[in-house]
């Protein structure tokens, strides 16, 4: 077997995080104001208490 190109990898890691970015949905939209809705308070991050405040209360 041949060893793994590590080009090969580190273009496979960035596809695989760029992946996972674009699943999740825009901060203050309807949709992550629901996402964040149905998460535990004490799993919301300060900055997802303000963003939450500023866009799904006002």
């Amino acid at each position: 077997m041949k060893p793994v190109n590590r080009s090969l990898i580190a273009i496979l890691a960035v596809v695989f995080a760029l992946g996972l970015t674009g699943c999740s949905p825009e901060v203050g939209s309807e949709k992550w104001c629901a996402q964040i809705k149905d998460q535990p308070k004490g799993d919301w991050t300060a900055n997802d208490a303000a963003d939450f405040a500023k866009h799904c209360l006002f």
